[in-house]
């Protein structure tokens, strides 16, 4: 019931979060270990898999009208209903009660595509699957090249263009920021830990995406901001060596602030354990 999403390639460069791969091993995806794994006690899924096992799928359709070019997107609402945001706009007056028709201007259509897209199947595109054999998770389609030689989908769709913003933003930190906004928890998390196995992205484009989740989250998250924070540090060879960072800088913010703490406490960590006497072979 969501719209199709628009593709587009991103440049890279010498800069590597973490290591990504990508073979043809067998595996699994985010939904299907978590259904094999979870506690018979406990299930932990994804808001959307379990409302869509348990819907009939007979509730009205809502349209949704997305970003500045009025983007059209369709959805039941009980899907819609799984987010604390939209099911208070679906009983309240905000809802033109005979059109069914909410107007969302200020959001991007890709990330809402990808909003719906969890909501109705538990993940977005690119999926995480579980690599069995290494017992580790993996986004699908990873492989910088295909086998004749061109760029597969894998370094597709990290970024997407934030035209309030101007320039290009993390995928990832959008789609957080946004389920952040609407109320679902596990779409940040499975955002959060995506976000974690993306690799080969411009200095400029996480410094960007970092002040972006610095604007778009309150000062109580502890996880996006602390993920950039040690990303920068972990990197900080990199980093020092940018034109941008250096920019960045200048123009200051908290997010500078909270680095110089991180720093801090990073050097106070490395200080304590160099002074702690060693355990005697």
């Amino acid at each position: 019931m969501f719209a199709r999403r628009a593709h587009h390639d991103d440049s890279f460069s010498k800069y590597r979060a973490t290591k990504s791969t990508g073979t043809s091993r067998q595996k699994r995806s985010f939904r299907e270990h978590a259904a094999a794994t979870k506690k018979p006690e406990k299930p932990k899924r994804p808001a959307g898999v379990s409302l869509i096992k348990g819907s009939t799928m007979t509730s009205p359709i809502v349209t949704i009208v997305v970003g500045q070019d009025a983007r059209l997107f369709a959805a039941h609402e009980d899907v819609l209903s799984a987010s604390p945001f939209f099911s208070a706009i679906i009983r309240g007056q905000f809802l033109e009660s005979h059109s069914k028709r909410v107007t969302l201007s200020d959001e991007i259509p890709e990330i809402f595509s990808s909003v719906l897209e969890y909501l109705y199947k538990g993940d977005y595109y690119p999926r995480l699957l579980h690599n069995k054999r290494q017992d580790r998770w993996e986004l699908e389609d990873t492989s910088p090249t295909s086998p004749s030689g061109g760029v597969t989908r894998g370094h597709v769709e990290s970024t997407v263009y934030s035209p309030v913003d101007g320039q290009l933003l993390l995928k990832d930190t959008l789609l957080y920021c946004t389920a952040e906004k609407y109320g679902l928890e596990d779409l940040k998390r499975l955002a959060l830990r995506k976000q974690g196995l993306q690799s080969g992205i411009q200095c400029a484009t996480i410094l960007a995406s970092a002040r972006f989740a610095y604007a778009n989250t309150p000062d109580s998250d502890s996880k996006l901001r602390a993920h950039y924070l040690a990303l920068i540090i972990r990197s900080r060879g990199t980093f020092k060596r940018s034109g941008t960072m250096q920019m960045e800088m200048e123009r200051g913010g908290k997010l500078f602030f909270d680095l110089f703490c991180a720093l801090s406490n990073h050097l106070d960590d490395m200080a304590a354990i160099t002074k702690s006497p060693r355990t005697p072979r």
